[in-house]
């Protein structure tokens, strides 16, 4: 095996050493650094539980009463853009390092233990059916040796998590907010990451390429709509006994967070994330529970989605489909999610709309009132996929009953020649074959020193070969997609 058996080498990121504490109190009891009478005793006391701080293993300094002495308005103010040149830098694989108290670090893990059972240990019932998130906890993020303070940070994911806690494997998905506990500690009020407010630190899960995630993303964005920032980043975690490697991660940036603020005029329109039964638009199945808000949450209304439903179900899409296109366009953007269609088929990636109920946003971009889809978690692209796998590139057998959103506009002559006319242009751009290819081979030369360097435990390679394995596949499927995309226009 490559593995590392442990990373412990690196220095402690936020515990002064303690030969250094001594020193500075013994120079403060002989008067050789200024220290005034009034505050000796004051001084001396903090040193101490520093000190102790140091001594036992534990990284949190527990007082709120802190000074951010890190904080600085390019870094951590609210009051900067977005600085996506410094967080998403695709040439680079940059470092984050996480500081939770061992206490906090055990919480993180009963929770866990509490929701899905024992760490290393599968279920008889299967996966465990769940809408309970893990439990938020106070702490410190390192980056370019700069502090954030008080961050907060939880386990993410549904069966992706549960999978990984089962299998034994720690390399878990995390989500960070940065300004979480706000209301524990003023100090940190509105605080941001060069102008994020939150991110998920997605594990790459079931991705031997780890490539996945950024890829795709990388293929959305190219086709020119609207989508998540993605960069590399190899992650230490540090609970008590020092920077442990965690792994190379995806860091996503948040739909609710710079996503509507940066690729739309404003951030003021509904946004939802839907999921469940409602989420697959058939008809009379509308369930304001299964359209989550993210944005305007206190409002209670949700008509922008009923009238999606409402134009999409008319029965004048058989006897008058220039009314019914007209009505559905009034609502719904179409043209953006027949391009989302035209991508998602020719990248594949079956664990989304059309074989399952999630996995997308909708966002009522205020400059036009019309839903607008928003492509989300696609670890799991760039792949025939499970479960019978990916859809195929002609929906003309695909159940009209489950899934009516791709079925109905397919189904109609002037929507399905958009659709193919997308294919094509897809096909000779954002996902030309040699563009691809020669991406896969950049990024791969990019990632490899930090992918075959995970650690047993923290790792879903079971050996380097397998990562150089999953880069051809990515490769050959390239050529495949280009195959697919011919065969089906030339059956048109």
């Amino acid at each position: 095996m490559f593995f590392l058996n442990n990373v412990h080498t690196e220095k402690r990121l936020i515990n002064p050493p303690l030969t250094l504490l001594l020193i500075i109190i013994l120079s403060c009891a002989f008067g050789l650094t200024g220290c005034g009478e009034s505050n000796s005793s004051d001084s001396t006391t903090e040193l101490a539980e520093t000190v102790a701080d140091a001594d036992s293993g534990t990284a949190e300094i527990t007082d709120a009463d802190f000074e951010a002495t890190d904080w600085t308005d390019e870094t951590h103010s609210k009051n900067v853009d977005p600085n996506f040149d410094e967080v998403f830098n695709n040439t680079e694989v940059k470092r984050l390092d996480i500081v939770v108290t061992e206490d906090r670090w055990q919480s993180m893990l009963d929770d866990m233990t509490s929701i899905y059972g024992e760490f290393g240990r599968t279920t008889s019932n299967g996966l465990t059916d769940t809408d309970e998130d893990a439990i938020f906890v106070p702490a410190e993020v390192f980056y370019n040796g700069i502090e954030w303070y008080r961050v907060g940070i939880r386990f993410k994911g549904n069966s992706s998590l549960q999978t990984s806690w089962q299998q034994g494997i720690l390399k878990l998905a995390f989500k960070l907010d940065f300004d979480e506990y706000e209301d524990d500690y003023p100090q940190i009020k509105n605080q941001r990451f060069y102008g994020f407010k939150k991110f998920s630190l997605k594990n790459n899960y079931d991705d031997e390429s780890l490539l996945r995630e950024k890829v795709a993303a990388d293929v959305f964005k190219d086709a020119g709509l609207a989508v998540s920032h993605t960069g590399f980043y190899t992650l230490y975690v540090d609970h008590g006994d020092g920077p442990e490697y965690f792994g190379l991660y995806t860091l996503v940036e948040e739909i609710d967070d710079t996503v509507i603020d940066t690729q739309f005029s404003s951030d003021k329109g509904n946004l939802y994330k839907p999921e469940d039964d409602g989420a697959m638009f058939v008809d009379g199945s509308f369930n304001q529970q299964d359209f989550e808000k993210k944005t305007n949450e206190d409002d209670e209304d949700w008509s922008d989605i009923q009238a999606l439903f409402t134009a999409l179900h008319d029965d004048t899409r058989t006897t008058d489909p220039e009314t019914w296109r007209a009505n559905l366009e009034a609502v719904f953007d179409v043209d953006v999610f027949l391009k989302y269609l035209a991508v998602n088929g020719i990248i594949q990636n079956w664990d989304t709309y059309g074989l399952m109920p999630h996995n997308y946003y909708l966002y009522n971009n205020p400059d036009n009132s019309k839903l607008t889809w928003i492509p989300w978690d696609n670890n799991e692209a760039l792949q025939d996929g499970k479960q019978g796998g990916a859809l195929a590139l002609d929906f003309s057998d695909l159940n009209s009953n489950s899934w009516p959103l791709i079925s109905k506009l397919y189904a109609d002559d002037v929507y399905r020649d958009r659709y193919n006319q997308l294919l094509l242009e897809v096909i000779s751009d954002a996902f030309e074959t040699n563009k691809m290819q020669a991406s896969y081979n950049t990024y791969s030369a990019l990632i490899a020193p930090y992918a075959t360097t995970e650690v047993s435990g923290y790792s879903f390679l079971e050996s380097s070969s397998d990562f150089y394995r999953a880069i051809d596949e990515l490769i050959e499927h390239a050529e495949d997609r280009a195959t697919a995309v011919e065969s089906y226009l030339d059956n048109q």
